[in-house]
């Protein structure tokens, strides 16, 4: 008899350790914010459902900055452009000539000028770029922290991606963050591959180097991917309208009012930095992420917003639960 009961309590025990290691979003607290990414997920996702959505339709958007990783206190591609900027000026006197430079060659980047960003990448070839940026993400460490840049992702916003790949979605990354600054490292780091990430982006032209093709960059900007210009983005490369958006920003407005702006049932979510102890605590008046025109369509609209200091029990993955 002692044997029978062991043996039930063994599989009691076992179908517990079972049911709570698929528990979904597991760095997440039972707030309304978790239950309403499951119950979304759940409805479009169950057979039979009047909200059933087929897979090749299950489409999901990520901004990237302040939504997937931190941003402060400035956004961290800046910092790798100012560092690139600082490693290739020696080699480019002619930048010097270049009106609003004059800060940045004596290392004051309070203000960061926007031509910078195509000196750094024009003349150089995307797998050169490419390269610089892997260099850049394996040393490359967190002036408050200490940590890596790349270190510095949401667990919570990981097992989401988990969470909705598992349920037969489509994960996109759609930043105004240059997407060649994103894609040497996104499928490490998220397990989102390149070819499924967009942003900001120059003109290129194929071009042969000592008989070999390349792809090299133009000192032309193609596309903006920030406010309106993500929305356009979705449009111009994945030519599907999400089903499901996420971000943390006004820059990311025009996104979540184009997902959810399809029929049948959508989805929307914004990260709002409520955690000073272990993240930073910004919203309306930030320099960085501004929160306040998405904040108000958030509440009008009836999107979700997550409170990270409520909604998560940890914020990155090297933290001890």
């Amino acid at each position: 008899m002692k044997k029978f009961f062991a043996a039930i309590l063994l599989v009691f025990l076992l179908s517990v350790s079972t049911a709570f290691a698929a528990e979904p979003l597991p760095s997440w607290n039972d707030t309304p914010a978790k239950r309403a990414i499951i119950a979304f997920v759940e409805a479009v996702t169950r057979e039979g459902s009047p909200d059933f959505v087929p897979v090749a339709e299950r489409i999901a958007v990520f901004d990237n900055d302040g939504t997937l990783w931190s941003e402060q206190p400035r956004y961290f591609p800046e910092v790798f452009m100012i560092d690139r900027f600082k490693a290739l000026a020696p080699q480019r006197p002619q930048w010097k000539a270049i009106p609003g430079l004059e800060a940045a060659f004596e290392g004051d980047f309070a203000t960061f000028p926007p031509v910078v960003n195509i000196l750094v990448h024009a003349g150089s070839t995307t797998e050169e770029f490419a390269q610089s940026v892997r260099d850049w993400a394996a040393t490359a460490r967190h002036p408050e922290t200490g940590r890596l840049y790349t270190e510095m992702v949401y667990q919570p916003m990981l097992e989401l991606i988990g969470y909705l790949r598992h349920n037969g979605f489509k994960v996109y990354i759609v930043s105004g963050s240059w997407t060649d600054i994103m894609r040497p490292w996104t499928e490490k780091v998220y397990g989102i591959p390149p070819e499924q990430v967009y942003g900001s982006s120059l003109k290129t032209k194929f071009a042969l180097r000592d008989g070999k093709p390349v792809i090299t960059y133009l000192p032309e900007v193609d596309l903006i991917a920030e406010g309106p210009g993500k929305a356009v983005a979705i449009g111009k490369y994945i030519g599907r309208r999400p089903i499901a958006a996420f971000g943390n920003s006004d820059g990311d407005l025009e996104m979540l009012e184009w997902a959810t702006a399809g029929s049948g049932l959508r989805f929307a979510l914004l990260v709002h930095h409520t955690d000073a102890w272990r993240e930073w605590a910004y919203d309306r008046k930030s320099t960085v992420g501004r929160l306040d025109k998405a904040l108000d369509a958030a509440q009008a609209n009836g999107w979700t917003v997550v409170d990270m200091k409520g909604d998560w029990k940890v914020i990155y993955p090297f933290e001890e639960r």
